[in-house]
């Protein structure tokens, strides 16, 4: 086998091994089946709150660049975990929000995404204990 051939089948062991890692992580910090089921009853509220942050012009670039490519990803029907796989499939896009959303908090502050929000005051309330946000 030539050796590009091998620096090929390495770098693919590489990205299986990485998305083994991820998979075992996530199964160990599995969110709780309620708060999973919480998260999704909150997912229109929350798209509707990542694209008027990602339009707000107010914001710093970096933020908006962030929850653009959020947006795109939570789009795209390919996932780092499948989402036919239970709890762990939709539990990777629920981390992934969570996080984007912290990040935009420590940047912009939590003004901005209660000045967006678009859902109940208790909605709020519940997607700030989920990603845990700041009150």
């Amino acid at each position: 086998m030539p050796g590009w051939a091998w620096s090929l089948v390495g770098v693919l062991a590489g990205l299986l091994l990485l998305w083994v890692l991820l998979v075992a992580v996530l199964w160990a910090s599995k969110p709780d089946e309620v708060r999973l089921r919480e998260l999704l009853r909150l997912l229109p509220d929350v798209l509707r709150l990542v694209r008027r942050l990602a339009a707000d012009g107010s914001l710093p670039r970096g933020v908006r660049v962030r929850l653009w490519l959020l947006l795109a990803y939570l789009a795209l029907p390919i996932d780092l975990v499948p989402d036919f796989i239970p709890v762990l499939g939709y539990a990777d896009d629920a981390i992934a929000v969570a996080l984007v959303l912290r990040s935009v908090v420590r940047r912009a502050g939590t003004e901005a995404v209660t000045r967006e929000w678009p859902g109940t005051p208790d909605g709020l309330a519940a997607l700030r204990r989920l990603a845990r946000l700041p009150a």
